[in-house]
């Protein structure tokens, strides 16, 4: 497996590939891949999705995938960093990058809408004939492009449901999540009784209710969610480890470490380390193949 790595917050591409890939890759950053032309599968984990023409594919960090193609194929490739995410006031803040991880728990297209996929089309056009006819202000205009085609995408995801939810989930129950979601920063809005406080119920029966409808505890469900963006900070990014602490509104560095050993097993040093060694051995392997 080869790790890619982005240097920069975003990049646009246009991108052509002629056969199968024959190794599979796994980004640190987010890359939206809209199909320009052509058709194929895409392995994505353990599934494996079709594409063609005006498909659009949401790939998060993490990703092990690779493309099968049945036909030269080209994509126009928008990717962008988590940092990119934090920076931008999106109207939902912290929750965008949330949403965006969504993405990896159902394959194939990301759009659910036959508007909105007229609408990318639209920005997919508009980007490419702005990398063909570079211009003045040429990246100001990429940005605003891609923002809008980050927000169109992330209304798709919510549109298709988080991962605790089903087609018959209650209302309320997603309700629930968005509010996890909103304040996942912030431990004491993440507490059952302030949850239930917010949703006009007692503690016991937003907890009840949650497992009821989810399957999964309360507790759990935020527990794995913190996780998974604590990981994604030592893996992708440069922020040191107490940094990282006050961001999720840990008492101090020593507080996380504690709480990620006891769900993962491995203190934080470690966990990066053991990143950081498999990614340079990767890379060394796809350097020099035997």
């Amino acid at each position: 497996m080869v790790r890619l790595t982005m240097h920069t917050p975003l990049e646009v591409v246009r991108q052509k590939m002629e056969a199968v890939s024959p190794v599979d890759f796994q980004n640190n950053f987010f890359q939206i891949c809209i199909v320009v032309s052509g058709q194929g599968h895409l392995g994505l984990d353990s599934h494996r999705t079709a594409f063609k023409p005006g498909s659009v594919i949401l790939l998060t960090p993490d990703d092990v995938h690779h493309f099968e193609l049945e036909q030269p194929t080209e994509f126009l490739m928008v990717r962008f960093s988590s940092s990119y995410i934090r920076a931008f006031e999106w109207g939902k803040m912290n929750q965008m990058e949330c949403i965006l991880y969504y993405a990896r728990h159902f394959t194939g297209c990301i759009m659910r809408t036959p508007d909105d996929n007229v609408l990318v089309q639209s920005i997919a056009t508009s980007l490419l004939h702005t990398l063909e006819h570079p211009d003045l202000y040429q990246q100001d205009i990429i940005k605003h492009f891609v923002n809008a085609l980050i927000v169109i995408a992330a209304r798709n995801i919510e549109k298709a449901g988080p991962p605790a939810a089903s087609e018959n989930t209650d209302k309320k129950l997603l309700e629930i999540i968005h509010y996890i979601e909103e304040h996942i920063f912030d431990p004491a809005r993440l507490k059952a009784a302030a949850i239930g406080k917010a949703f006009g119920v007692s503690t016991s029966y937003i907890g009840q209710y949650f497992q009821r409808c989810s399957g999964e505890t309360l507790q759990h469900f935020i527990t794995q969610y913190k996780l998974r963006l604590i990981e994604h900070r030592l893996k992708f990014s440069d922020m040191r480890v107490n940094e990282i602490a006050v961001e999720f509104g840990f008492t101090d560095e020593s507080h996380l470490n504690k709480y990620f050993k006891k769900q993962k097993g491995v203190a934080l040093t470690k966990f990066r380390k053991q990143y950081v060694s498999g990614k340079t051995s990767s890379n060394a392997l796809a350097k020099h193949p035997s």
